[in-house]
């Protein structure tokens, strides 16, 4: 049990069984789909100017000065590189805005580096669905095949968060992560001005082990991967608005791809992909890893002896997936591993296992920015173009206006209310509602069979979303 984990001795190179232990800060070490060149330039740029903001964030209020912000980025050399800017202070009142002058004002005021809240608060957007949400973690160990990243580690071992409807909000709100993991992922940013657990502090909307509710057999679920060397609490918000809507959710830490892991033992595992050198056919490994690890976490939360005292509320008919970078694009891979997962959605991610022939006739969405996945523009928005054509079922290309690479994760979101600018052009909030609308639009669609109009053409409510034909490279 003793592997790759990070050591307390930071001069020791390796953990555990010997397997190294990566900080995955710059280089290849965040290396990530759906980035271009350009924009790693910017968001470096970006980087360097966040920390300037530092200070004057820190000014804008006692609260703020008292708990420090911090920044991080993280990039690569290669052009798949991703890369992310957020501040952070510590915890406070929970609320939320939605769209319009109010949004753009918000994003004013984190352009010009001033904290977006009144206070030193650092949150969620509340989600909007009318049940409170329960969540927990889940240990899983496939022990049918080996670690596919450190060879010597002779079983998979998964860490998974579950959000589901409760019957009532429990006593205890959920962390977002661990103070280690805080550390770890302030650390990967090369950020030691701030107080390492300073992460740990967002407040979240879901509840600790709260009683799940629901009639046998009556919640659909979802599966949410994230992007590499991203942890599964990046997808947090998404996941909390679902399950507010009556779903549950079952996001994935796929293990070594993480800046950190934590398991219940106390070991925590670093990222064993971040420095390896990264070309098509290692992506598409990835992929491949991944959509075995969706596959097993399916079988033990709707198999004969499930690993969740809720399992018996899934309706193991009604399965989809959504991912964010490489976990969007490791949504075809599962798919078409895994007939058990009726829809996709590809949030913003350059794709590399490619459909066969016979097509994949399930529901899939593509959903991202245009800087990336214009229609006829660029590498990225060719491999998007190649999958549609083998698309069979119902199908949509929406891009978000203004949005950059993690407009779509918490990380938008916490990085406005501390002020600290990703080059975006809306609005962190903005872009997690558009996110968190659509893909629940998209779900309720094709597991639950209700109409949505949202989804047949574009809305005067979301102007900033285009729908895309790539048959005419056109986006409305």
């Amino acid at each position: 049990m003793g592997h790759v984990t990070e050591p307390v001795d930071r001069r020791r190179r390796y953990g555990g069984a010997g397997a190294p232990v990566h900080a995955a800060g710059g280089g290849a070490a965040a290396a990530e789909r759906g980035i271009t060149r350009s924009e790693r330039g910017r968001i470096l740029r970006v980087g360097v100017v966040a920390a300037g903001l530092l200070a004057s964030v820190a000014t804008t209020s006692a609260a703020s000065a008292q708990s420090g912000p911090a920044a991080f980025v993280q990039a690569g050399p290669a052009a798949t590189t991703s890369a992310g800017a957020a501040a952070f202070a510590q915890s406070g009142p929970a609320a939320t805005t939605s769209a319009g002058p109010a949004a753009s004002a918000q994003a004013g005021a984190a352009s010009a580096g001033l904290s977006v809240t009144s206070s030193s608060t650092l949150y969620l957007p509340r989600p909007t669905g009318s049940h409170p949400v329960g969540t927990t973690s889940l240990y899983l160990k496939d022990t049918s095949r080996p670690d596919p990243w450190v060879p010597s580690v002779k079983a998979r071992e998964l860490m998974v968060s579950l959000w589901y409807p409760a019957k009532s909000p429990g006593r205890k709100r959920a962390p977002y992560m661990t103070a280690k993991e805080s550390e770890l992922l302030l650390k990967s940013g090369e950020i030691t001005s701030v107080p390492p657990d300073t992460l740990s502090k967002t407040r979240t909307n879901a509840f600790t082990d709260a009683d799940p509710a629901g009639r046998k057999h009556g919640l659909p679920l979802v599966v949410l991967s994230p992007g590499h060397t991203k942890p599964r609490t990046e997808l947090t918000a998404l996941a909390e608005e679902l399950a507010s809507r009556g779903y549950v959710v079952a996001a994935i830490d796929h293990t070594y791809e993480n800046v950190a892991t934590t398991f219940p033992d106390g070991r925590v595992t670093t990222c064993v992909t971040c420095g390896i050198e990264k070309n098509p056919a290692w992506w598409e490994k990835l992929a491949r890893s991944r959509a075995a690890d969706v596959s097993f976490v399916l079988d033990q939360l709707t198999g004969s002896h499930p690993k969740w005292k809720g399992a018996r509320l899934v309706d193991t008919s009604r399965i989809a997936m959504a991912g964010h970078s490489a976990g969007g694009a490791s949504t075809i891979a599962a798919m078409l591993k895994d007939s058990r997962i009726r829809a996709g959605i590809d949030i913003d991610g350059t794709t590399e296992v490619r459909i066969p022939d016979g097509g994949l006739a399930r529901p899939f969405l593509f959903l991202g920015k245009p800087a990336t996945y214009t229609p006829g523009e660029g590498d990225a928005a060719a491999t998007w173009e190649r999958d549609w054509k083998q698309l069979n079922g119902w199908k949509r290309w929406l891009l978000v206006t203004g949005a950059e690479h993690t407009s779509f994760t918490d990380l938008g979101v916490l990085a406005d209310q501390m002020g600290i600018d990703l080059g975006a052009g809306i609005p962190g909030v903005r872009a997690v509602d558009i996110t968190r609308r659509y893909v629940a639009a998209f779900f309720d669609l094709h597991l639950r069979e209700r109409y949505q109009p949202l989804l047949d053409k574009p809305s005067a409510r979301y102007p900033e979303v285009k729908h895309c034909s790539p048959e005419t490279r056109t986006c409305r």
